[in-house]
């Protein structure tokens, strides 16, 4: 085997940077899309079903698995788990032959360390190196690079459990959704009352007042109605409260950050999300002074879905799958079970053994 060159580091650093630049390509392109129609609801939707990774990562699987449904590499329009080359092998399963991964961005973190963490300056610390005395260390994120997943469809192996959809009647709410949301509103610091009609409400479905830490909903809409405002409600209890941390002061996107927490809440239990009210892109996005559309929808979407995602978790309700293949998380407690364990040195028999045997 030949010695790694400087000619090879470059050449890597530029097929990387090839890739980087064609992922935020495509996510420029999906976010253009959602201009018109219901782009950023659909958009939205897909999100709930991979919720553990960030927007813009689920707006590249989106549009990578539609070109490879189109070209017929995948069976089916939508996918269903995505996992790394490796993490399919930890679950008994393989890549097929010929099937391309999705290009996803993941983090480059590095070491930075500074005398004075109030105020700075930070440096970066080279590969190996120690800080200075008396220096605090961090981790911060330096960059992306370009990552592959790939869908369940284009692996083969070890059967994959399915997880039963929840369902629903129209109207209808999940079981325990309601009582869920209700207590995390509380939890909040907020009463939570029921109006009689839109009237009480000044004609909307709900209301939050943060002054006098009070949300309403009204009582005169069916079961999935009263939810979806509910979760609504909790999107603004969360996100937009004085106290909130990055509370925004521009209405519209206010609004359509709510909306989407509500969305992504109730596509993760099955709701019927065709009437969820969120406007179009253009209405909003461009509204924001020194910032540019993609930039808005984003960031505004990456709020929403951290949010969702944090009410979600704490919900005991039934729900649909969040695009981690069922065994994944199981599978990865196991390897740094075994990786502390490979770590750890062996137990001293006496008091005059001195060398510490590290179990391989």
């Amino acid at each position: 085997m030949g010695r790694w060159t400087q000619g090879d580091a470059e050449a890597a650093a530029a097929a990387r940077d090839a890739k980087l630049a064609e992922a935020h390509e495509r996510l420029a392109t999906a976010v253009d899309a959602m201009a018109s129609g219901d782009g950023f609801r659909r958009a939205i939707e897909f999100a709930a079903r991979f919720r553990t990774r960030s927007f813009k990562n689920t707006l590249l699987i989106m549009l990578q698995h539609a070109e490879a449904y189109r070209a017929g590499r995948v069976p089916s329009a939508e996918p269903a788990f995505v996992a790394g080359y490796q993490q399919w092998q930890h679950l008994g399963r393989q890549v097929m032959k010929g099937q391309s991964g999705y290009v996803i961005l993941a983090p480059v973190t590095a070491k930075f360390a500074t005398e004075n963490p109030a105020s700075g300056p930070w440096r970066l610390l080279a590969r190996g190196e120690r800080p200075g005395p008396g220096e605090v260390v961090r981790e911060r994120l330096k960059g992306t690079k370009p990552v592959y997943v790939w869908d369940v469809t284009q692996t083969e192996g070890d059967p994959i459990p399915q997880q039963p959809m929840p369902q629903l009647l129209r109207g209808e709410a999940p079981e325990g959704l309601w009582d869920g949301l209700a207590a995390q509103v509380v939890g909040e610091g907020y009463a939570l009352l029921r109006a009689p009609t839109a009237g009480a409400v000044a004609g909307a479905n709900g209301l939050t007042d943060y002054g006098a830490k009070t949300v309403i909903v009204r009582g005169d809409m069916d079961e999935a109605a009263r939810v979806k405002t509910l979760a609504h409600e909790l999107g603004h209890v969360r996100l937009h409260s004085p106290d909130a941390a990055d509370a925004r002061a521009h209405r519209g996107i206010v609004e359509v950050e709510a909306e989407a927490v509500a969305l992504m809440i109730g596509a993760a239990h099955g709701l019927d999300t065709s009437e969820y009210s969120v406007p179009y892109v253009t209405s909003w996005a461009s509204s924001v002074p020194d910032r540019t559309v993609f930039d808005v929808v984003t960031a505004t979407a990456e709020r929403a879905r951290k949010t969702a995602a944090a009410i979600l978790d704490t919900l005991n309700t039934r729900q649909v799958s969040n695009g981690e293949p069922p065994g994944m998380a199981a599978a990865r407690d196991q390897r740094s079970a075994r990786e502390r364990e490979t770590a750890r040195p062996a137990r001293r028999r006496g008091p005059s053994t001195r060398t510490m045997v590290v179990t391989r």
